[in-house]
């Protein structure tokens, strides 16, 4: 059965478009022969009593839902990342309360991989915050992590962009936080293009400036580094980080315009997957990650290759707002009833983005049930006046 609905084409217009058929992706068995893991998102509860802007209410039995949908196929959890607004609408009591639910989850389920994030965002940025507190709130959230049985995703910190005065003071944090974990963690270089509260992180202003601190920091620190995730959306600069790696320390991508081809990777080396693209295209990531671990590289890029359109579109600037566009992709495929996001933030992204996103996800094949998907593009539409 054919089905065609209107969508916005350009500014001011609209223009009917029929969907395709979804695709099959094989199922994949792990273990991969690479390490993945999806940067997931919380699902928002819209009939609690709250202030969206001002306090998140969380549907924990669909957000841990989603993360089994995840560990179904075969990849890793990474919780309370950026990815599920971390600093964006998620504060840390919520993110402690989501880490816990997850690593609970996670013990019923044979193989389940799970990373959590740790950072400083109880701690407010501000000229009277010191280093010392900036060490101290890094603490304070690995201990509470590790207590739960978690292990550590170092992530960046506003507040110590604010309380640096040097590119040592970054390594005296670091170095710091990860001699008191209790193993090793994946530190997270989150660029300004996600976050920009973060530029200048390292304390230089320019991307192989910060580099070469980073790896400094690493070199002097790798027993306590499984690996670094940089999420900078630049493949050139995470080849040249991945070749000057410390042996023995991994390289994440978190570079969702260029995954396939990093993750693939090259003579000198690959990038492992720690990705929040990954949230929206789970089924493919497992089928592709299956294919290339039969040594079957050309079906891994045949798989990948129309996803990435979809990526680029997602993780668009303004960056930060791609969390939307995720969390629209699991509402259209049912793992979630309503569009609503904590933070209100369901409404960063435009009827013209929504309408190309879901182009992108039909021509992918990822809309797993087109006629759910179709009745919930139009409920979308229709509030923003598109009722054709």
């Amino acid at each position: 059965m054919t089905i065609t609905l209107i969508l916005p084409s350009a500014p001011g217009r609209t223009a009917p478009y029929t969907l395709k058929q979804p695709k099959a992706f094989p199922a994949a068995k792990p273990p991969f022969s690479r390490i993945a893991f999806g940067a997931v998102h919380v699902v928002a509860d819209p009939l609690a009593d709250h202030d969206p802007w001002l306090k998140p209410a969380i549907d924990w039995d669909r957000t841990v839902a989603f993360r089994r949908h995840l560990w179904s196929l075969g990849l890793g959890v990474a919780e309370a990342m950026d990815t599920a607004q971390r600093g964006m609408g998620l504060d840390w009591k919520d993110a402690l309360e989501l880490v816990r639910h997850s690593l609970d989850a996670a013990k019923d389920i044979p193989g389940a991989v799970i990373a959590s994030g740790a950072g400083t965002d109880h701690l407010a940025p501000g000229p009277d915050v010191t280093i010392d507190q900036v060490i101290a709130a890094y603490e304070e959230q690995c201990e509470a992590i590790e207590k739960l049985g978690g292990r550590i995703i170092l992530m960046a910190s506003r507040a110590l962009v604010v309380a640096a005065k040097s590119p040592d003071d970054y390594i005296r944090v670091y170095s710091r936080v990860l001699s008191g974990v209790k193993q090793p963690v994946i530190l997270h270089w989150l660029g300004e293009m996600f976050d920009p509260a973060l530029a200048g992180y390292w304390g230089k202003g320019g991307h192989m400036q910060a580099m070469d601190v980073c790896l400094d920091m690493i070199a002097a620190n790798a027993a306590k580094v499984d690996g670094i995730k940089i999420s900078l959306l630049d493949k050139d600069k995470e080849i040249v980080m991945r070749r000057r790696l410390p042996k023995g320390v991994r390289m994440y991508t978190g570079d969702d315009f260029n995954y396939a081809e990093l993750i693939a990777g090259d003579a000198q080396g690959h990038s492992e997957a720690l990705l929040g693209i990954f949230d929206a295209i789970a089924p493919a990531a497992s089928a592709a990650l299956g294919a290339l671990t039969r040594g079957d590289e050309k079906t891994f890029h045949e798989i990948l290759a129309p996803t990435v359109p979809l990526s680029r579109h997602i993780f668009k600037a303004p960056t930060r707002f791609y969390k939307t566009g995720v969390v629209f992709m699991a509402y259209l495929n049912g793992h979630q009833d309503h569009f609503l996001m904590v933070g209100g933030q369901q409404s960063t992204r435009s009827a013209l983005h929504l309408a190309e996103l879901f182009r992108l996800a039909d021509a992918a094949g990822l809309l797993s049930d087109p006629d759910r998907a179709a009745v919930r593009m139009k409920a979308v539409m229709a509030v923003h006046g598109v009722t054709a």
